[in-house]
């Protein structure tokens, strides 16, 4: 798999009222990264073309140790580190000048067969899916995102922008983590996140949201007609 490198300036549209990169900006950049990650592997993009195959995240973790400011010059890189049968495993990380992370994620891809529907297993002899750098020191959290046992509070319900849509003619994976933020209270500063895709969310739909709280933890939950598409856990900074 290659390993490209985005690098990019924080500017005013990058940033919130105090000048800090915003959250939904980095993952933007992390998830571009990502998918110009994907593009340029042609050999794999050929074998999954050929076989009507193409991945869906489903899972994405992020974590924060550094906000960047206005105008601070920054390196993203995205790889795989792991193929196992239907799923991909890929790090994204947001370094500063210095080469210091400031953001790192870990993310999980499904890969599905565009006709039926059903998983696609990828063969290990697979050109350019044989050699995977070692993945990035951060912590690795379950997948599955348990809420807590206080009550869901239900939040005003709104539509899907035209600007969320992307290629895939859903909402893109970041806007559903950036409609997550807009459900936290403004004083809460996120240090990390984990971020469940259940179900896309279509053009047009009404997305009704939910709130919960834990221990320095938020939980957001995102449903279209009743049916749970995604579920965002946020935990506080320390």
């Amino acid at each position: 798999m290659n390993t490209p490198v985005f690098s990019n300036i924080v500017s005013s549209s990058n940033t919130d009222k105090n000048g800090n990169m915003k959250l939904f900006s980095a993952v933007q950049w992390m998830q571009d990264c990502s998918v110009i990650s994907f593009m340029e592997d042609t050999a794999f993009c050929a074998w999954l073309a050929e076989h009507g195959a193409t991945p869906v995240v489903n899972f994405r973790q992020l974590e924060v140790l550094r906000v960047p400011g206005l105008r601070e010059r920054l390196t993203c890189a995205s790889y795989v580190y792991d193929l196992q049968g239907a799923f991909g495993y890929r790090n994204t990380a947001i370094y500063d000048a210095q080469g210091n992370p400031c953001y790192m994620s870990w993310s999980i891809a499904a890969f599905v067969n565009l006709e039926t529907g059903r998983l696609s297993r990828i063969p290990r002899e697979v050109p350019g899916t044989l050699n995977f750098p070692p993945r990035l020191e951060m912590t690795y959290g379950s997948r599955k995102i348990v809420l807590p046992e206080s009550p869901l509070l239900p939040l005003e319900p709104f539509r899907v922008r035209r600007d969320d849509i992307d290629y895939n003619n859903h909402v893109n994976n970041a806007q559903y983590i950036r409609m997550a933020l807009e459900c936290l209270p403004e004083d809460f500063q996120v240090g990390s996140l984990r971020v469940d895709y259940r179900k896309p969310v279509m053009p047009g739909s009404i997305i009704t949201p939910a709130i919960a709280y834990g221990a320095d933890t938020a939980y957001v939950v995102l449903a279209v007609e009743g049916t749970v598409c995604s579920v965002v856990e946020f935990t506080a900074r320390r």
